[in-house]
Formats: C-alpha cells, sequence, structure tokens
C-alpha cells in the first residue's frame, strides 16, 4: 500500500464536451501529475466534481487511476457524502478496487451534532482496513469539526490523519499538539500549506498541485531544512496563483487553467457552469507569471 506522501492533488474529473466523463484522459492526467511532483491523488472529492457524479463513475474512475499510476502511488478515493450508508457500501467497493487510503468528508448539509460525526466516521472507519483521512471543510459542509472530536476520532487506529481547512490556526495548532504520534495533517487550503507546516503540519492535500507540484514540492523541503525565509518567499511567489484558484467556484479556475494549457479536460457539470469573460481576462494575467509544471508532462 502506498504512502500517502506530503503532497497530494485532489484530482479534477475530465469530461467529453457532452459533460461524460473522459476516463483515458484522466489516466493520462493523473501519470502527468504525479510526474511534476506529486506524491498522490485524492480522486472524486470536491475537485473532482464528486457531487455531480453517480456512485458507479466514481467506482470506475477509482479503478482507472489506480491502474494508470500503479502500486508507487498513494490513491485516495472520495467516497464519502451525506448519506452515510451509501458511504459505507461504496467505501467497501472502493477497498475491493486496490485503492490506498479514504477520504471521510464532514458530511454538507445534514449538519450533525459532533456526535454524530464521531459516529459516522468510527462506522466508515470500521468498515475498511484502508487508512483514512478525516476532511474537516465548514466553507462547504455549513459545520466545523471541533478539535475534541478529531482527536476522539484520531485515537481510532486506521484514521491516520485529517485534511484541514477550517482556516483556523488555533484549532489546526490543538491538533497537532495533542494528536496522537503518528497522526498527521494536511492543510486543506494551498495558502495556508506554509503556516501550517511552519506549525509542524505534515503537507497539503492541494489544488494548485495541478499546476505548480514541483514549486509547491521546493516550499515543502524549505520548510523540512528549516530554511524558513527562504520558503516564505517561495510561498510569497506562489500566493496570488493560491488564491486565484478560488476567486470563483472550485473547480472552475483550475480547469480553465489546463484547458488554457492545451490539455482537454472538458467542462464542469452543471450546476458549476464556466467563468466569465471578466474573471478570465483576470485569471490570465496571473498565470502568466508562472510557469507551469503540468506543461511539461503531457
Amino acid at each position: 500500500m502506498a504512502e500517502f506522501g506530503r503532497l497530494l492533488t485532489a484530482m479534477i474529473t475530465p469530461m467529453h464536451a457532452d459533460g461524460e466523463i473522459n476516463y483515458a484522459q484522466a489516466r493520462t492526467l493523473a501519470k502527468a501529475l504525479v510526474a511534476s511532483g506529486n506524491d498522490g491523488l485524492v480522486i472524486g472529492g470536491t475537485t473532482g466534481e464528486a457531487p455531480a457524479m453517480s456512485n458507479d463513475e466514481k467506482l470506475r474512475l477509482f479503478g482507472e487511476i489506480k491502474e494508470a499510476v500503479g502500486s508507487g502511488v498513494a490513491v485516495v478515493a472520495g467516497t464519502t457524502d451525506n448519506n452515510h450508508r451509501n458511504s459505507v457500501e461504496l467505501t467497501k467497493e472502493a477497498e475491493r478496487l486496490g485503492v490506498d487510503g479514504i477520504l471521510c468528508t464532514v458530511p454538507a448539509y445534514n449538519k450533525p451534532q459532533q456526535e454524530g460525526l464521531i459516529q459516522h466516521f468510527k462506522v466508515l472507519a470500521g468498515s475498511t482496513s484502508l487508512p483514512c483521512m478525516l476532511y474537516n471543510v465548514p466553507s462547504r459542509a455549513a459545520l466545523n469539526m471541533e478539535v475534541e472530536t478529531t482527536l476522539q476520532l484520531a485515537e481510532i487506529d486506521n484514521i491516520v490523519g485529517v485534511k484541514e481547512a477550517s482556516s483556523d490556526a488555533v484549532q489546526i495548532t490543538k491538533i497537532i499538539d495533542k494528536a496522537p504520534d503518528g497522526f498527521r495533517v494536511w492543510s486543506g487550503n494551498d495558502d495556508e500549506t506554509f503556516p501550517v507546516m511552519c506549525m509542524g503540519g505534515y503537507g497539503v492535500v492541494s489544488v494548485a498541485g495541478h499546476l505548480v507540484a514541483g514549486q509547491i514540492k521546493t516550499m515543502m523541503h524549505l520548510i523540512l531544512d528549516s530554511e524558513i525565509e527562504r520558503a516564505a518567499k517561495e510561498h510569497r511567489r506562489l500566493l496570488p496563483l493560491f488564491k486565484a484558484l478560488f476567486w470563483v467556484t472550485s473547480p472552475v479556475p483550475v480547469k480553465f487553467a489546463i484547458n488554457r494549457i492545451g490539455i482537454d479536460v472538458g467542462p464542469t457539470r452543471l450546476p458549476l457552469v464556466p467563468a466569465e469573460e471578466a474573471f478570465i481576462a483576470k485569471f490570465n494575467e496571473i498565470l502568466d507569471h508562472y510557469q507551469l509544471d503540468l506543461a511539461s508532462e503531457i
């Protein structure tokens, strides 16, 4: 089983013009993302438009990507949504397909109590032998998974870490300080990778890793080598791109950027729509300032 690694990219899902999934291009893109510096891939997450995909589509995508990248690269499957029973069944099916881990996302819309989160994730973790990464994303779930909830779940053997996208530095610091040894904290936001890793976090689940994985890796290595001033300089250089990728709802910007390179990943599915011209003009100005790692890999 592949180690998750420090830099995982939450991969977009390539589509044909009619909105059907382009599985061949997904395989090609996955291999290019690994070649450009990513340690692993999260498939079927928010960036992959999971809420707009069927179970059959997700399962086929998990299998196709794992086969494409091979045994040495972690494929973490986004099997969870706000339907508990469906999440359990999809998790079991994903394990049978050979993925390396499960992304366990705080359910959106239901707004469960903290005890509900604990019970939900305990059952999910108990349904698989795979390592599980929790995902706290209050901006999309309308609910924050509190520190004590995360710490209680961290005691479960196969819950190995959390993707923390709360943007709450105090909360993230408490998790890093109090979690059991070996429990890892990945930043859930590219623009927070630098501070989270400087506080003792492990890495990032990235969107920008589609475009500048090698450059993010450089920043990470500088942090790990205690070259903090140089790492901070890299962070500041990359920050405009990190921010621009969320000027409108993700994955609209990153899909635009990849298409702009000349790699056809198609449109987003409804209810997401293409960016407006005003955004495109501003976004192109940002993209022009960067050498994009992915461009040389396909």
